[in-house]
């Protein structure tokens, strides 16, 4: 990942970067790394994001149609 810093404005170029490690996950993946996630402790986790993933498209839809 690369930023260019323009103008000698550092907290330009920090800011950017900060959003650009927020869109690729980063600090998620920081955060579910600190410490060990047992793998049934994953699946729930996994399988509670997709279901409100899921619910979040549903409203979406049912937004753009009109309801």
């Amino acid at each position: 990942m690369q930023v260019v810093v323009r103008d000698n404005n550092v907290d330009q170029a920090l800011k950017v970067l900060k959003k650009k490690m927020q869109r690729e996950g980063i600090f998620r993946e920081l955060k579910l790394r600190k410490h060990f996630e047992k793998p049934s402790e994953k699946r729930a986790r996994e399988k509670a994001e997709a279901v409100s993933r899921s619910r979040k498209m549903e409203r979406k839809r049912l937004e753009r149609e009109g309801f």
